[in-house]
């Protein structure tokens, strides 16, 4: 008898852990209506919403800082598009920030993907598999609109690498505000940890210089995955 009841009670608490979860995972994936009322940058927008204020970061994109080159274009796209408006945001997760990762909607339009194919935001494909901003990408490129019409350019992820000061105390400030247990969207790093994994060149460069992936650069020359790197030239 004793059996049966420890069985019981230990298959209840799997299915009250099971769906505590995952009513979390569904309540930081809800599709919800709000109204922006700031453009932060080209890539996060504050909405309010039934009164609170939250901060939107796009997904599956990165848009330039806003001292960069074309960094306050790109806000002011994003300020054209959805700037005080009512927005359909579909939320995927929080991020170590704080802020709700979402799509931002405005009727019909898609405002991550046109920030995209305006050539000013870059994709996340290390991140999603969603082919059509990889493509959005590429038409910028090859039309030479925004950002890509520059000789230089330097990924967003870089700069920030560059001037890690700019987002020390921004970090510090969400680490103690936010408990351990939301889920944290990183929008640049997978889980990739050697060269075997690395579908190009490209990528493997990807994960040395913004993942910080020091073991594909076995040399120490700054060039990661030499013998896959040396196939595609």
């Amino acid at each position: 008898m004793l059996r049966v009841l420890s069985v019981s009670l230990r298959f209840y608490l799997c299915i009250t852990i099971f769906l505590f979860g995952f009513s979390q995972s569904a309540a930081q994936a809800a599709i919800f209506t709000a109204k922006v009322i700031a453009v932060m940058d080209g890539d996060t927008v504050m909405v309010l919403r039934k009164g609170q204020r939250l901060k939107i970061r796009l997904a599956n994109i990165d848009a330039p800082e806003k001292a960069q080159a074309f960094g306050p274009e790109s806000r002011d796209s994003l300020q054209q598009m959805v700037g005080k408006k009512q927005v359909q945001i579909d939320s995927q997760a929080v991020d170590k920030y704080g802020r709700i990762v979402g799509t931002i909607f405005v009727n019909d339009l898609n405002a991550n993907e046109e920030q995209v194919r305006r050539g000013l935001a870059w994709e996340y494909s290390h991140y999603h598999s969603d082919k059509g901003y990889i493509a959005l990408e590429k038409e910028a490129k090859q039309a030479r609109r925004g950002l890509w019409a520059q000789s230089h350019l330097q990924p967003p992820w870089k700069w920030r690498k560059a001037h890690p000061s700019t987002f020390t105390k921004r970090s510090k400030i969400h680490k103690s505000k936010h408990p351990s247990n939301r889920v944290v969207y990183d929008p640049a790093c997978g889980n990739k940890k050697n060269c075997g994994q690395m579908s190009s060149c490209a990528e493997a460069n990807f994960y040395l210089t913004r993942c910080g992936l020091k073991s594909l650069d076995e040399n120490k020359n700054g060039e990661p995955c030499e013998k896959l790197c040396r196939s595609e030239k």
